[in-house]
């Protein structure tokens, strides 16, 4: 993976925003959000995501599960997703899929955005925990192969590191137009493990597919870049900026990048990862 830091910043004017919403931000329409409102302990509105289990991949060791113990609604218009270790060792946390799905038209921005925060376990204790706030292309659904299927991730964070990870993974694997499996990609500073916002900007307005772009900024600060030049291949680039996509939020544990967990790494809500809303938008 490479670092690129780029400086410019996307300013959105707030024009709105509460417990109960998702802002609104001046030349945006919102067009979908949840805001996981519902009582303390409930799970996730059923229409708007799917609960996946059984899932085995990037050699994590948790398993997903529905348990209310690693996925809930807080009671205060938020899901926890708490990554849990039983008394034998066994890891457990929870993984979910939007059911919605958007494609970026041309001509025009779209926006996907979502306000997270970490549990305050010190970052010394948190060595394998990985949460994600990413999206697959649907085609994954269809039979589609990864990474043909196209992935954006728009927050990694591994070992409690500080660093938020924005990346591509596209074409195929090992190696093609996005370097798999490491991807393209770009890191940035997290201040600290509180709320902050993620983004990520499809711009479709050139005149060409090689001048649109992908762009991610962390609290409206933009931190990372590509082009359809960047991957230069048409195709390629169309299944990352022109096809439909799905939300994924999810704690894993383990895994090739960060490591196994080690006798330090502590479970629970200091361990989470906790999202207030998850927003897509249109500009106007």
């Amino acid at each position: 993976m490479f670092a690129k830091l780029l400086t410019s910043a996307l300013a959105l004017a707030v024009t709105s925003v509460s417990a109960e919403a998702a802002p609104g931000y001046s030349g945006w329409n919102n067009i979908w959000t949840d805001t996981f409102d519902g009582a303390a302990g409930s799970t996730v509105n059923g229409n708007n995501w799917n609960i996946i289990t059984g899932l085995n991949v990037n050699n994590e060791v948790q398993t997903y599960t529905t348990s209310n113990q690693n996925l809930q609604l807080s009671g205060g218009a938020t899901v926890q997703i708490v990554p849990r270790k039983d008394s034998s060792g066994a890891w457990t946390s929870a993984r979910i899929e939007s059911k919605y799905t958007f494609t970026p038209p041309a001509g025009t921005r779209t926006m996907a955005e979502a306000k997270i925060r970490f549990g305050d376990n010190p970052i010394a204790d948190k060595q394998g925990i990985w949460p994600a706030f990413w999206l697959l292309g649907n085609s994954i659904r269809n039979g589609v192969s990864w990474p043909a299927c196209g992935e954006i991730d728009i927050m990694e964070t591994v070992n409690g590191q500080l660093t938020g990870h924005g990346t591509i993974h596209c074409d195929v694997y090992p190696g093609g137009a996005c370097n798999e499996p490491n991807g393209i990609g770009g890191a940035v500073s997290i201040p600290d493990q509180s709320w902050h916002t993620w983004r990520v900007v499809w711009d479709r307005r050139a005149s060409s597919w090689t001048g649109e772009t992908l762009t991610w900024y962390l609290d409206g600060n933009q931190f990372f870049q590509v082009s359809g030049s960047t991957v230069n291949n048409q195709g390629v680039w169309n299944s990352l900026a022109a096809s439909p996509v799905y939300f994924i939020l999810n704690v894993a544990v383990g895994g090739d990048w960060p490591g196994p967990p080690n006798a330090n790494t502590l479970d629970g809500y200091g361990s989470m990862m906790e999202v207030a809303y998850v927003a897509q938008y249109l500009s106007t």
